[in-house]
């Protein structure tokens, strides 16, 4: 047989082909995989309501002094921060600490049932991917969405509370870290268990 003959010429066809096969498909493995980091991260910053006015009798009371002094601290804090969306629940309370952020960013308030996590998490994980999501709660709905976006497990916020901070950080594949941290002028650490939504 010589080395013109058609069967070498077949056999060198089909290693070039399928040369460029595997060329062209490692490219797309390795572009997907690439891909993977331009994913959308999705940052969700939660805080409990600021400190509210003691009215015994009243189940919808506004915010002290002290709490609208706490809700000024967060729209300074997160004026530049690249917030897109903003969640209260239907109190007056919540929607008041963010109030001022909402007024410094031009941005609505959206308004969620405080027994409605379900709802917001879902909310958070669909419409709002790849956004920086501010949410405002009570002292056992905010460790309860810290606790389902990331896996890990938060105790409800002692009543004395209003200083904490979860600033939640969903990364591609679903992967969260939470950062805990305190703001503004500090709390009374640890007292009591609180008048928690249900």
């Amino acid at each position: 047989m010589t080395p013109d003959s058609p069967e070498p010429r077949t056999r060198i066809r089909t290693i070039v082909v399928f040369s460029m096969f595997f060329a062209v498909l490692g490219a797309v493995i390795v572009f997907a995989y690439f891909a993977t980091f331009s994913r959308p991260v999705t940052t969700v910053i939660l805080v409990r309501h600021a400190e509210k006015n003691i009215e015994p009798n009243n189940p919808d009371p506004d915010l002290s002094p002290a709490g609208q002094a706490r809700a000024q601290e967060l729209a300074r804090m997160f004026g530049g921060a690249g917030v897109n969306t903003i969640y209260a629940t239907q109190y007056k309370r919540t929607q008041e600490t963010v109030k001022p952020l909402a007024d410094s960013l031009g941005l609505r308030v959206n308004i969620v049932d405080a027994k409605q996590t379900e709802e917001l998490l879902k909310q958070i994980l669909t419409n709002h991917r790849g956004e920086t999501i501010f949410v405002s709660g009570h002292n056992n709905t905010v460790p309860e969405i810290a606790s389902a976006l990331s896996g890990e497990s938060f105790p409800v916020i002692p009543e004395s509370e209003f200083d904490n901070m979860f600033i939640v950080t969903v990364y591609r594949f679903g992967r969260a870290k939470v950062v805990k941290l305190k703001y503004g002028d500090p709390s009374t650490p640890g007292v009591g268990t609180g008048t928690m939504v249900r």
